[in-house]
């Protein structure tokens, strides 16, 4: 059983990708199937996290987006959505061939580092891919993920063992989310303000449900906040860390930053679309004037991974000696000041931007 005309694109980020292929599969959009932009920024998921954990190996995480954008979204949209897990294998398929069998698809979290197609070396359990077909004869299933641009065949016991790790974030317990679409969309308009406002509670600290602050968290800072406290402790790494641990934790911003399904910009870049597609829809100044603070953001996320992922490789090879200057060897050292030098600028663009998409949330035009 296969939903043949399933209809699949790359994308920049899982959750986004998957959910702008559900919407397009149950024919819903604006002006036209929406784009993943569009998608992500709907979600109101644009947020900020910077993790110290001591131990770990490098002992940093970034992250750019809330961990509940999935469910905000179908719940701005109407898109009626039940999240089941179960520690029972058998339980956790019979979710996903029930949906199937019924002629829908459905979307499930799977560890990136289980799935045999992506031959990555990093553990993700709440990666989002959509399961659209299987045969149990042939003992195999066909999924959608935004990595791929074409459907993948995957082993039914691969994607058993990718739908029940206990990687990172946390076990993913078979995870499955049943959806019931609308008939149509909600006027964007509204809800994309509704979704902008959601993106400046999150950078500014402020819960939109209860007005409360966050509880604090050792090594746990978020928001504007948080990128004010990145800014500072990127200055400070190279007297702190020893040149191996400096280099994994360059690299670690590289990746969390371009490589790690953010769509670029540390998700910057499809916040910057969302304001930018909502402007052309529907014509709001105040989104256009947002689109481009957070183009700037993205460029500014982008420097500062490519001067990082340069330190890094640079670190691995050269030897002690100052930021810059050729190694004993003759090898390029890390340019440490020049990453602390984007890392500065983040703060002020952050900041604008969140300011231009609060105009956005409460804007009239």
């Amino acid at each position: 059983m296969r939903l043949e005309d399933y209809p699949h694109r790359l994308a920049g980020h899982c959750g986004s990708g998957a959910l702008r292929d559900l919407l397009d599969w149950a024919g819903l959009g604006w002006a036209g199937p929406p784009r993943e932009p569009l998608v992500f920024g709907l979600s109101g998921g644009l947020d900020f996290t910077f993790l110290q954990i001591p131990g770990l190996k490098p002992p940093i995480y970034l992250g750019g987006r809330t961990l509940d954008m999935e469910f905000d979204l179908c719940r701005r949209l109407g898109v009626e959505v039940e999240r089941r897990e179960t520690d029972d294998p058998v339980q956790g398929w019979e979710w996903v061939t029930a949906e199937l069998d019924a002629g829908r698809p459905v979307m499930v979290w799977a560890d990136i580092l289980r799935l045999p197609y992506l031959r990555v070396r990093l553990t993700n359990t709440r990666h989002d891919i959509v399961v659209v077909g299987y045969d149990a004869a042939a003992g195999v299933a066909w999924v959608a993920d935004n990595d791929r641009e074409e459907i993948q065949e995957v082993p039914m016991e691969a994607l058993a063992h990718a739908r029940d790790s206990h990687g990172f974030p946390h076990p993913n317990r078979h995870a499955a989310f049943p959806m019931r679409f609308p008939e149509r969309l909600p006027d964007l308009l509204p809800i994309a303000r509704d979704a902008a406002a959601d993106g400046v509670a999150n950078m500014t600290g402020v819960n939109s449900a209860s007005g409360e602050p966050p509880l604090e968290i050792a090594g746990y800072s978020a928001g504007l906040a948080g990128i004010r406290d990145f800014a500072a402790e990127v200055a400070g790494w190279p007297d702190r860390h020893d040149p191996e641990t400096l280099a994994a934790m360059y690299r670690t911003v590289r990746i969390c930053v371009e490589k790690a399904g953010t769509g670029g910009g540390l998700f910057r870049r499809l916040q910057a679309g969302f304001c930018h597609e909502v402007a052309e829809i529907t014509g709001d100044k105040a989104f256009r004037e947002a689109g481009r603070a957070w183009a700037a953001c993205a460029e500014a996320w982008s420097a500062l991974a490519a001067a990082a992922g340069a330190a890094s490789a640079a670190g691995a090879t050269g030897t002690t000696g100052p930021a810059g200057a050729a190694g004993e060897m003759g090898a390029a050292q890390p340019d440490h000041a020049a990453v602390a030098k984007k890392a500065a600028a983040l703060p002020a663009l952050e900041e604008h931007a969140t300011e231009k998409l609060a105009i956005a949330a409460r804007s009239s035009s």
